[in-house]
């Protein structure tokens, strides 16, 4: 098949080399802003340059990778939805909710797939644990952790156009608690601080946050969010039932060190980054949207699914502001 991208930045030109070496990918289209960006492209991976969007979808493209600027998320998701291209679109949907709503009511009834890019959902540990929540292994759930730490911040650039931390960092985690769960989240108390980084705080944000969630069956969710762990890029999640409890994330190269005498765990080097973190998921995200193209499955993480996990960071964002507890229902929805 052949799979247009739009955006050719950091997380457009790993997609791009993903793309490159799955089977079901016979050939790219690649489109950017930025001339380089297109040449590297087309050079690394035999890609076909397009000037522009339109002239992308206009090249008899079987799929599209969406992963250009938060800004033009909403217009380019609509234009290959119209155009009957299948779209894979990185998170968010849009820059807020209401936005978001606007492309949900544009694409709905299209028959046109549109898978949005939360990659937990294809983790492999991730994976395990929603089918261990839904096979009753764990039996009810009482608490469930989630926690994404960084090993630094973004650039300053970055942190001012990200929406904040619960958009741009925590938003991973909610929508894999509701996702692995399978509840709805109901009320969140969230919290925030600064310990570094001025830039952060200028832009009126926090580099440290911690977010409470009531599950609609009485469930708490603790989200926990850093933007400075020196150790390294640290993501997991605990799930504690009547039956048992599991964790997603504790193996060698977890970035936490133990001081308990004689502990040998972790013992392997720590992840640092992201993309290392989550390569296979990626991977797996990717070959799943080769397989929505296909028409062999429909998108794992829809419109609607990636609007939720918004609605709880805009709750979490006014609850940060105004210090108090907010129901999702105050939540345009």
């Amino acid at each position: 098949m052949r799979i247009g991208i739009m955006g050719l930045g950091r997380i457009g030109a790993f997609h791009a080399e993903t793309l490159a070496g799955l089977d079901a990918v016979d050939s790219l289209v690649v489109t950017d802003p930025v001339a380089a960006a297109v040449t590297s492209a087309t050079e690394r991976f035999g890609a076909t340059p397009a000037d522009s969007p339109e002239a992308l979808l206009a090249a008899g493209v079987d799929g599209v990778v969406i992963a250009a600027a938060t800004d033009v998320h909403p217009q380019l998701i609509v234009a290959a939805v119209k155009a009957g291209v299948p779209v894979f679109c990185e998170k968010p949907v849009a820059r807020g909710v209401t936005e978001s709503l606007e492309v949900l009511r544009a694409v709905e009834g299209s028959g046109v797939e549109v898978q949005i890019g939360y990659n937990r959902r294809f983790d492999a540990g991730c994976v395990a644990a929603r089918r261990a929540v839904v096979g009753g292994e764990l039996g009810d759930l009482h608490t469930v952790r989630s926690t994404t730490l960084d090993p630094a911040p973004p650039p300053a650039a970055y942190v001012a156009a990200s929406g904040g931390i619960f958009h741009d960092c925590a938003v991973h985690d909610f929508d894999i608690v509701r996702w692995v769960t399978g509840r709805e989240v109901v009320e969140v108390y969230a919290t925030g601080g600064n310990r570094g980084a001025d830039y952060i705080k200028e832009a009126g944000d926090a580099d440290t946050a911690s977010s409470l969630l009531t599950l609609d069956d009485g469930t708490i969710a603790v989200v926990s969010n850093s933007r400075h762990n020196a150790r390294g890029h640290d993501v997991r999640l605990e799930l504690h039932g009547m039956k048992d409890s599991i964790a997603v994330g504790l193996e060698d190269k977890l970035p936490l060190r133990s001081v308990e005498p004689g502990a040998s765990f972790p013992a392997g080097v720590p992840h640092t980054f992201f993309m290392d973190r989550f390569a296979d998921a990626y991977r797996a995200e990717l070959t799943a949207f080769t397989e929505v193209v296909a028409g062999s499955r429909t998108s794992l993480c829809t419109v609607a699914d990636a609007i939720e996990a918004s609605r709880i960071a805009d709750a979490c964002t006014l609850s940060l502001q105004q210090h108090r507890a907010v129901r999702l229902d105050e939540v345009r929805k």
